[in-house]
């Protein structure tokens, strides 16, 4: 039986490769590619002949049997992605998933990550993160997970962004996030390397006014600001009875028109209210 090696690529520089990742894609039987045109640039940069399969997001369910078939018939596979580490937001997943199921040895021949490269120079606290890849571009599911954030124990956000949506992304997490400080990283290891550092709302403004603003890869990472993570984290401890009586008193309303704005600004059942409304009621009286 042979082995599957799940292997790191250059994220822009090409130097960047480590004498491993050489060495496997030098003695490997065959490649699964995310994208070959893009894999062939590596080989042919370091005098690689090597037979490749294409192996990518619209195809990695229906391919997995195959390639694990081979490995199983003795043959050696790396698995690469266009750049950095295969797996992460990017194709995998399914293929490595297979392999263990048909316990076949995986090794990881480690590199290059965005993530990491991007949260090494950011600044920002490093104590522990979370990685969202790309958020969701329709707006429901978008608060959802923007509202997953706000109430999250993790102080630091990792998100990946297309350049066209860069400039609509930052304006969203300055509304939720006011006052956090913000880390963008542009066209990480490459020739034009960038980096935009500050208060969401001062990098905006940059942002905005930056005629190169839609071109290049982007990480972006949040660091929530300790203000909004210390009120999340103070409403965690209060009771829905308690969140009801602060509403009344906030709104100047009404139990039931509390019940009704509780229910459509939190992310609390509907049941857990109705329950602690009765809870007010027998309390105070109705």
């Amino acid at each position: 039986m042979g082995t599957l090696f799940v292997v790191a690529t250059p994220i822009g520089n090409l130097n960047d490769i480590s004498k491993r990742v050489l060495d496997v894609l030098n003695n490997c039987d065959f490649i699964a590619a995310e994208d070959t045109r893009n894999t062939i640039k590596i080989l042919n940069h370091y005098g690689i002949k090597k037979s490749m399969t294409s192996y990518h997001k619209f195809n990695e369910k229906s391919k997995s049997n195959a390639i694990i078939q081979k490995i199983i018939e003795g043959n050696n596979v790396a698995l690469v992605s266009d750049a950095g580490t295969p797996c992460i937001s990017d194709p995998g997943y399914e293929l490595v998933k297979l392999a263990r199921k048909n316990k076949i040895n995986v090794i990881g021949i480690p590199g290059p990550s965005a993530i990491i490269t991007a949260l090494s120079i950011s600044g920002l606290d490093t104590s522990n993160f979370s990685f969202y890849g790309f958020l969701p571009t329709d707006n429901k599911r978008l608060k959802i997970k923007l509202e997953e954030m706000k109430n999250s124990d993790i102080n630091t956000f990792v998100i990946y962004e297309s350049p066209k949506r860069l400039l609509k992304l930052i304006e969203t997490l300055n509304e939720n996030f006011e006052d956090s400080l913000i880390f963008i990283a542009s066209d990480l290891t490459k020739i034009h390397e960038r980096g935009f550092f500050g208060k969401i709302i001062d990098v905006l403004e940059i942002l905005k006014k930056d005629e190169k603003i839609e071109k290049g890869e982007y990480v972006v990472i949040l660091q929530k600001e300790k203000k909004i993570y210390n009120e999340q984290k103070e409403e965690k401890l209060l009771s829905i009875e308690a969140l009801l009586i602060d509403t009344i008193v906030k709104n100047n309303c009404t139990l039931k028109e509390a019940i009704n704005l509780l229910q459509n600004n939190r992310k609390i059942k509907k049941k857990y209210i109705y329950s602690a409304s009765l809870n007010l009621k027998k309390i105070f009286g109705k």
